[in-house]
């Protein structure tokens, strides 16, 4: 250990000591007992020299840094006085199994509450359709209070203590964190903590003139300080507005903004702002949370004469968050958002940091694969991007409630000889459906004429074929899209992580073009693929429509629903573990998975045609003569090359 190091630990130790009579203050004000407090003290043991030096490096040069750690140690202490029986005893669970999420038997769902059943409270009707389905991790898209009118989708937070009136109370989430703990659920929310809405009250404060809560802000006097962060700035939403500052004409000053004019950034070099957003952590992880999703982890440090994106501190702070909940709530873990350059979304990824992760860059390329037939970008990504460090693991979904960006590495594309620019270009146009040939209908999302970026709204069935197959009355057209849908379920369902539906893909439903009726809606293109939730389609699981699959909504469903089932019965799905295989062919990817001596070989067929692999490349990876795809029940032998349907999928085991 270096003299510094040793220094500072000295001082942590010290810090703590003087800070210990509150703590006990905290215990005989909460009534405490001596074994819920034992806990607490001996993760304090543990967390607290990383703790100190995390925020001594944050927040040791403030003038009051001491009155902000103490404040900082009473609140962890003060929520784990509070928090339930039911969830400490998760949390014993949790701790004793830290690889709880790396489960084969992990499947999740993402929704929003207004769009799938109204509010809380008629969704906790649906807990049953939750388990019918096979998920086992839930994830309610943004609830908590927000301002009127235009709050991007839920993300312009006006009160993180209080759900949205429309869709219930704080006791209404509370009922319906237990019942999904009690039907084996994890609830999953979102922690929106680089900006609040600018009706919070803090903003509300800060408009009113006090110093105090404007120092929770970016807010300047003049344009001399926004220009010169400007200079290396990104815009992100560059059809909305140009640049990332908004005037306040109340407060005749300008406010940094960097998704909407009304959503503030914190300001993250105010310890104060540390300590405020960690009272609303704790206090969102006591309602039954099991995982908080980081929104927008990327961008939550600034620093002048850089793109403010990705900076040491945005680490430094989310590991700091990290360890106040291994003290106030150890059965929480995070999961990270960060849409920006693979190598950037895996640094936010550790037992430390972010335990999972999602991977846009994996949901990017797939579409990437079916719009191209070829995997050759997807083997050459995956062939070094997908390890992760251990007890971690991806989030791997195929659509969600945001757009997709063609997050794919243009070192990599340039490694195989594709153009990295114009191969977006011709992504964004197979993906609206100006490129000859294509069956996607996708609609752009912040489009820029300038640099020509631009992303793709849509959902999932949209985007496979499905609407432009039932416009033609193509009964081809409409196999091969349901086959495409089928075929990337089969892949996230089996690459290794946790898979995660966005709730409507079971069904197959289309984009929903009636959003621009709604005017706090009809300027975002990304309300396209949110369509409300049809239960009618439920009365069609019985049905005989059509051919001899039933309906299309029956056959989507029931395959999903199959896939969901079968991946729980597959020991070798669990964990993160994934070899590539080689296919010989730019058609088929290829992929190894083993878990504690189980093995799982999975195939994948891209293109329209008939394809094969060589049986010996199965016999030598998989260490076996015979195999049987669990999805249909057919067994391959390796003395032949095994052949794959258009857009078929083979789970192989060992048989």
């Amino acid at each position: 250990m270096s003299p510094a190091a040793d220094d500072l630990d000295y001082k942590a130790d010290l810090t703590l000591k003087r800070l210990q009579p509150r703590l006990d203050d905290v215990w005989l004000e909460s009534q405490v007992d001596d074994a819920k407090r034992h806990e607490f003290d001996l993760r304090l043991a543990e967390y607290w020299r990383p703790l100190f030096r995390l925020l001594f490096h944050l927040y040791g040069s403030c003038y009051d840094f001491i009155y902000h750690l103490e404040r900082v140690l009473m609140t962890a202490a003060r929520s784990w006085s509070e928090r339930s029986d039911d969830l400490c005893v998760l949390d014993h669970h949790r701790i004793n199994e830290p690889d709880w999420f790396l489960s084969e038997k992990l499947v999740g769902g993402a929704l929003y509450v207004d769009l799938f059943s109204e509010n809380l409270s008629k969704l906790r009707d649906h807990v049953g359709y939750f388990k019918d389905l096979g998920l086992s991790y839930l994830h309610l898209m943004p609830l908590f209070a927000v301002r009127p009118g235009d709050n991007d989708g839920g993300y312009a937070i006006s009160n993180y203590r209080s759900v949205d009136p429309r869709l219930g109370t704080i006791d209404d989430l509370r009922l319906f964190a237990k019942e999904l703990r009690e039907a084996g659920i994890s609830l999953v929310l979102d922690f929106v903590f680089n900006h609040t809405s600018d009706d919070h009250e803090w903003a509300m404060q800060a408009q009113s003139g006090i110093p105090e809560f404007q120092d929770y802000y970016y807010i300047f006097p003049d344009r001399q300080e926004p220009e010169e962060y400007e200079r290396t700035l990104r815009e992100i939403f560059p059809t909305v507005r140009q640049g990332n500052f908004t005037w306040h004409d109340g407060m005749h000053r300008w406010v940094w903004t960097t998704f909407n004019s009304f959503q503030w950034d914190l300001n993250y070099s105010n310890p104060a702002v540390f300590h405020a957003m960690l009272e609303e952590m704790l206090f969102i992880a006591n309602t039954g949370v099991d995982v908080l999703r980081l929104d927008a982890v990327a961008f939550i440090w600034k620093r002048k004469g850089t793109n403010c994106e990705n900076l040491p501190e945005a680490h430094t702070l989310i590991q700091a968050f990290n360890l106040m909940a291994r003290l106030a709530a150890p059965g929480l873990i995070f999961k990270s958002e960060a849409i920006v350059h693979p190598d950037e979304v895996v640094k936010y990824i550790g037992s430390h940091e972010c335990q999972i992760s999602y991977n846009p860059t994996l949901m990017a390329l797939l579409w990437e694969s079916l719009a191209t037939r070829s995997v050759r970008l997807l083997v050459q990504t995956l062939g070094h991007r997908y390890r992760l460090p251990e007890n971690t693991s991806w989030v791997n979904y195929l659509r969600c409630h945001d757009d997709i960006g063609w997050t794919f590495d243009d070192a990599d594309a340039h490694a195989i000889g594709i153009n990295a620019y114009d191969h977006r270009q011709f992504l964004n146009q197979f993906y609206t459906g100006q490129f000859a040939g294509s069956f996607a209908r996708g609609v752009p999302f912040q489009e820029n004429a300038v640099t020509g970026d631009m992303r793709i709204s849509g959902t999932m069935a949209s985007l496979a074929g499905l609407e432009q197959a039932i416009e033609e009355e193509d009964e081809e057209k409409k196999e091969f899209a349901i086959r495409r849908m089928m075929l990337l379920h089969g892949i996230t369902l089996s690459i290794g992580g946790i898979p995660l539906l966005y709730l409507g893909e079971e069904w197959g439903m289309l984009n929903d073009y009636d959003f621009v009726k709604d005017p706090a809606k009809a300027g975002d293109s990304r309300w396209i693929h949110r369509p409300k939730m049809k239960w009618e389609f439920l009365e069609e699981l019985d049905d005989t429509i059509g051919a001899e699959h039933g309906s299309i909504r029956r056959r989507i469903y029931r395959s999903t629903q199959k896939l969901i089932s079968l991946r729980k019965t597959l020991p070798a799905l669990a964990g993160q573990k994934m070899e590539l295989l080689a296919t010989a062919n730019r058609q088929l990817l290829g992929y190894v998975r083993i878990w504690e001596g189980h093995r799982l070989i999975v195939l994948a067929n891209f293109s329209e045609t008939p394809q094969q692999v060589d049986g010996n490349r199965l016999r030598t990876v998989g260490l076996g003569r015979f195999f049987v795809d669990v999805i249909q029940g057919k067994t391959h032998a390796t003395s032949e090359p095994v052949q794959l349907e258009p857009y078929q999928i083979l789970w192989l085991n060992r048989s």
